[in-house]
């Protein structure tokens, strides 16, 4: 039975790996012996996560940085990784950004950016990763890609997030309409919609500035039915279910993982 749940050994890219979610991800595939390549915008920040996660659980953790949101940037992201891997078993799509402004104050670049870097960058970096996945494919072993969408791509957001909502509703047609042409291919395409985590763009959006560490994230958990905001392990132990052999039959899926928001919604 526990083979059901291993990734021993694969090959995996997570995008926006260096705080939050993607963070989380990339820790519980190091757990439990994934090769795990991350990246971000910010190069410093990217460099320190991937450092601080080897040291912490072990195995490998390799930062590539790079601006996702332009297809210049995937394409030195695909480039370099690449270099390095003849195949891709895992593509964790979970680079992301927001914007909040009143209805009639939101102003087009809010737009523009977060649908670059959530929309068309997931369908950018899936198209050019297509080689690197297929050489890992077979019929016993599909290789992954999970799209990162959200709980307010599901139901109304709470904040006046209005590109960000809509984007992420985008992200999870996306990833079905993916998902029917790939599984053919023996690519098999699904989304994660998460509710409350405790990362920087939440913080930011409840008050706390960004500041993850001082965030009062109890209070946050308050407001949610499980009475908590997630966990490395509620996220992560999700990934790694549609990762392995136990998910090879889950396709084109949206799964949440919110502690019942939307559910009580």
């Amino acid at each position: 039975m526990p083979d059901w749940f291993s990734i021993e050994g694969k090959v995996s890219l997570v995008t926006g790996g260096s705080r939050g979610i993607g963070e989380m991800i990339a820790a519980g595939f190091l757990q439990h012996g994934a090769k795990v390549y991350i990246s971000s915008r910010k190069a410093d920040v990217c460099d320190a996560t991937a450092k601080r996660l080897s040291e912490t659980y072990g195995g490998e953790c390799i930062s590539i940085p790079a601006d996702l949101s332009k297809v210049d940037g995937i394409s030195g992201l695909v480039d370099e990784i690449s270099k390095h891997e003849s195949q891709l078993d895992i593509l964790v799509n979970n680079a992301g950004s927001t914007w909040g402004a009143p209805l009639g104050e939101f102003p087009e670049i809010g737009w523009d950016k977060v649908m670059d870097t959530n929309v068309k960058g997931i369908f950018f970096l899936t198209q050019s990763c297509l080689p690197l996945l297929r050489a890992s494919a077979s019929h016993e072993s599909p290789a992954r890609v999970i799209n990162i969408g959200s709980v307010d791509g599901i139901k109304t957001p709470r904040f006046d997030n209005f590109s960000y909502g809509a984007s992420k509703a985008a992200v999870h047609h996306l990833t079905r309409q993916m998902a029917a042409h790939l599984v053919p291919e023996h690519i098999i395409v699904n989304a994660i919609a998460p509710g409350p985590f405790p990362s920087w763009m939440l913080s930011a959006g409840v008050g706390g500035g960004g500041d993850v560490d001082n965030t009062d994230w109890e209070a946050v958990g308050k407001g949610n039915p499980r009475g908590r905001v997630g966990t490395m392990e509620d996220i992560a132990g999700l990934a790694i279910y549609l990762s392995s052999r136990a998910g090879a039959f889950t396709v084109g899926e949206t799964i949440t993982c919110d502690g019942g928001s939307v559910a009580a919604s």
